[in-house]
């Protein structure tokens, strides 16, 4: 994989130059490190016992398992008591009911006119899951549609790009809420469609398939073009652990060209990283479209609710000129306050120190037998090839949470053609319409005690994991099959160990 990654970067010289961790205070490794993480990394031969620290997912800053949906909610667990208090007003600020301009409430008006929720945790439900729309009239909060159309410019320095822009009248994504006077853009509608699928021992599980599709647009029609995506909030926790994973780690497992041959071919996202003003790897967002937490913050504040920050100073988010009323509307700027932003530089601060130290659970179960019956066969239908176990993060300064950390988030950050099943058919940068990235696999088993709900996937289609896994197919396909003829019993093993995670 390395090889290929190199030949690939050979072509793109100025990529490879800035395809670093420049947003990270990185403390160089010595040699004796770089020898010591690569014996830690080695694959696991004795499946009838733990590995060394397994039970520790993100290390020394793994929190307990607590019975209770507020599992995810907990700060990482090597933090200092003197930086507690900043975790707790990020967590005040993630859960700010925001209200529309003007308002008496200057320190959270500024809301919109249009937006998704009114909330960070509005969408991130517990620091968990988003959710599908249980009934057809029942609330989208948690869940929305990217909107795009082809064509458009594409930033300089990033090879294989697909150019893309927003809809000319309503952005880049469906707001389907307003502040009192304006109308919402419109609604999202799905329809289920029932697939039953009959694995090996003849047991029939039913996926169920969605179909999506923009309703009642409030400000003329939208363009004949446009291309939709659906998006459930994903989980919070790790997410300052897999921000500190070395991008060199990351890309040395990229193998675009399936060099090796074994039908797994990932791919890095790299992005124009607003901050940074230069290509960077892509690590957040489904398709690995922010390059950090707190672009991946910022990107929320203004397109999910239409708050300004440094890295997005439009107070209408994302309102276009075909919406005027929204841009013409009072905002929640005024100078001399709060930096002249909805969304101070101090607030963003606390906001992305808060995501970035959202504990991970530790494992439950991990010495059970039939737990470790189920990596083993976890590792022979070669699932760890896109969801790589392990990790030692960078040594960081002034990042004591996140230095120096052996995680096992189960992702390998990279992207991957999921095939025709799963594809959205909208292109996101260097994600094609039917390539997500790996999603980390950490705190998967406790969705269900978090969220209310076991719904996986992008859009949540996946009612169990057992769904989730027979929707693989792509790149994904030969593992997907090895799962469906699996006896019951292999078969339970593999959730059970997946539940244990």
């Amino acid at each position: 994989m390395r090889l290929a990654l190199i030949l690939c970067l050979a072509a793109a010289p100025a990529l490879a130059q800035d395809l670093d961790d420049r947003h990270l205070p990185v403390i160089p490794r010595t040699p004796g490190e770089e020898a010591k993480i690569a014996a830690v990394l080695t694959p696991p031969t004795d499946f009838t016992r733990p590995e060394p620290f397994e039970a520790k997912p993100a290390g020394a800053a793994t929190v307990r398992a607590i019975a209770t949906a507020d599992a995810f909610s907990q700060h990482s667990g090597n933090m200092a008591f003197e930086r507690e208090m900043d975790f707790k007003l990020g967590n005040a600020l993630f859960r700010k009911t925001w209200v529309a301009a003007p308002s008496s409430t200057l320190a959270s008006d500024g809301l919109g006119p249009l937006y998704n929720a009114r909330g960070c945790q509005d969408c991130h439900l517990k620091d968990g899951r988003g959710h599908t729309p249980p009934t057809p009239d029942a609330s989208r909060v948690s869940m929305f549609l990217r909107l795009s159309i082809p064509g458009g410019p594409a930033p300089e320095g990033i090879a294989d790009w697909i150019a893309t822009s927003p809809d000319p009248t309503y952005g880049g994504q469906l707001q389907d809420l307003a502040a009192p006077g304006h109308p919402a853009e419109g609604r999202m509608e799905v329809t289920w469609e029932e697939t039953p699928v009959t694995l090996g021992d003849g047991t029939t599980v039913n996926l169920r398939a969605p179909s999506y599709s923009f309703a009642d647009p409030a400000y003329g029609a939208p363009s004949p073009d446009l291309m939709l995506s659906p998006r459930v909030a994903p989980q919070m926790i790790g997410l300052g652990l897999l921000e500190a994973i070395p991008a060199a780690d990351i890309l040395a497992r990229a193998d675009p060209d399936d060099a090796d041959g074994d039908g797994i071919s990932g791919r890095p996202q790299i992005v124009p990283s607003v901050e940074f003003g230069t290509p960077m790897l892509g690590r957040f967002g489904l398709k690995g479209g922010a390059p950090t937490v707190r672009e991946q913050s910022a990107g929320a504040f203004s397109g999910d609710m239409g708050l300004s920050t440094a890295l997005h100073p439009d107070p209408w988010g994302d309102c276009t000129t075909g919406e005027p009323t929204c841009i013409d509307a009072p905002h929640g700027q005024e100078p001399g306050i709060r930096d002249g932003l909805e969304v101070d530089g101090q607030s963003l601060d606390l906001v992305t120190f808060y995501a970035r130290n959202l504990g991970v659970p530790e494992r439950r179960g991990v010495d059970d037998p039939q737990v470790l019956r189920g990596k083993e066969l976890f590792y022979a239908a070669s699932c760890q090839g896109c969801h790589t176990p392990k990790y030692v993060t960078n040594r960081l300064k002034d990042q004591p949470e996140q230095s120096f950390q052996l995680i096992w988030p189960y992702t390998d950050l990279l992207l991957h053609d999921m095939g025709p099943g799963l594809a959205d058919n909208r292109p996101e940068g260097r994600a094609t319409g039917s390539e997500w990235k790996t999603p980390p696999l950490w705190g998967i088993g406790l969705t269900g005690q978090v969220s209310g709900h076991n719904e996986f996937m992008h859009d949540g289609r996946a009612r169990s994991l057992l769904e989730a896994i027979l929707w693989h197919g792509g790149e994904a396909q030969s593992q997907r099959d090895a799962v469906a003829a699996m006896q019951p019993e292999d078969r339970d093993a593999l959730l059970a160990f997946l539940g244990s995670l």
